[in-house]
């Protein structure tokens, strides 16, 4: 899961995604040049703390989640196209989180002259959506010249053309690209092309000390941290990070909470596999089947799938073992059609 933090200039970026890994990236403004600062962190998951200290393995690994601090993204930069080396960026994310300036700040001069999150919202969907209407302009012109010049396949041709002009209909009403339905051979269509409206995107509000979350209007999922307060506790020593977020009144780190919402942005679950040597995190799309648990796991088990050994996780917690859960029937086999469900616990039979 690879997650790009984006924002107008000032809005706290940085300071968020500091926040979010635990970092310390300088929060100075890059002044207008693509700075990527990228951090991988470990997915807290208790589940993953419990089966370790039933299995005892050598190793413990957590599933993994990437965050990306985009910098160079600014109010007009889509009117002739966003440049490629940030586009490059921006598609190689799995979504976005758009930081979103509510802090106010003499010191810190807000581009546009004022803090307006209700405006800063509507510029940077307005920057993507122009992005991808140009895009789609451009695809739609290639195609015709290929067309009148008879050098591509005519099928293809009509069934990419009917696509993007269907696109390009939904992009001119101003409305983002997610959420729109399309076929497994429209979506080989579109890989790789870079709409970065189809891309699910959190919109995180980034408050000041005590300040309450503004409304704005976004089709998209809206979250609010105190980015300075949970950058400052992120970086302090577990004691003193317990002490202050009990000072402050905060129960839970803005880091797990934006993971599970992360997660839930991007539909994505959780299996684990257990045993002497390892316990570990896997992360997977809901809806996923056996086989393709299986795959994430090594492509040599997907190739030789028999069966799925699959037992829940409350399960194995209550009863103490696997082998207390197989003399309880709560060990299932399961094939390859069947749907992961969060935290099960995942053994995969094969033959190669």
């Amino acid at each position: 899961m690879k997650l790009g933090i984006i924002g107008l200039p000032q809005s706290g970026k940085t300071t968020l995604f500091n926040a979010l890994t635990r970092g310390d990236a300088p929060t100075t403004a890059s002044a207008g040049r693509i700075e990527v600062h990228t951090a991988v962190v470990d997915v807290p998951d208790p589940r993953v703390d419990a089966l370790s200290a039933m299995f005892n393995p050598r190793k413990t690994i957590f599933a993994k989640v990437t965050y990306a601090d985009i910098a160079g993204l600014e109010g007009g930069a889509a009117r002739s196209g966003i440049s490629g080396p940030l586009l490059n960026q921006l598609t190689q994310m799995d979504g976005l989180i758009h930081v979103v300036r509510c802090f106010p700040g003499e010191n810190v001069p807000h581009p546009a002259g004022s803090v307006d999150p209700a405006r800063d919202v509507v510029t940077m969907d307005s920057e993507l959506l122009l992005n991808d209407l140009i895009a789609v302009e451009r695809k739609l012109e290639r195609l015709d010249e290929e067309r009148r010049k008879g050098g591509t396949d005519k099928v293809v041709n009509e069934r990419q053309t009917t696509l993007f002009k269907r696109l390009h209909e939904i992009l001119s009403t101003e409305k983002p690209l997610r959420g729109v339905e399309v076929s497994a051979e429209e979506e080989k269509y579109l890989s790789g092309f870079g709409l970065l409206t189809r891309k699910p995107q959190l919109v995180l509000l980034n408050l000041g000390e005590g300040q309450a979350a503004p409304q704005v209007q976004t089709d998209a999922p809206v979250a609010a941290l105190q980015g300075k307060l949970e950058m400052e506790i992120a970086q302090l020593p577990a004691d003193d990070a317990a002490l202050f977020m009990q000072e402050y009144g905060i129960e839970e780190l803005g880091l797990n909470r934006m993971i599970k919402i992360s997660y839930d942005l991007l539909s994505l679950q959780s299996f684990f596999t257990v045993g002497e040597d390892e316990v570990r995190a896997w992360t997977v799309r809901r809806g996923a089947t056996a086989l393709e648990a299986a795959g994430e796991i090594h492509t040599d088990l997907q190739k030789g799938f028999v069966r799925a050994e699959v037992t829940a996780y409350q399960d194995l917690v209550d009863l103490g073992s696997l082998v207390e859960a197989k003399a309880k029937g709560k060990l299932r086999l399961e094939g390859k059609e069947y749907i992961v469900k969060d935290g099960e616990i995942v053994h995969i039979r094969f033959n190669v």
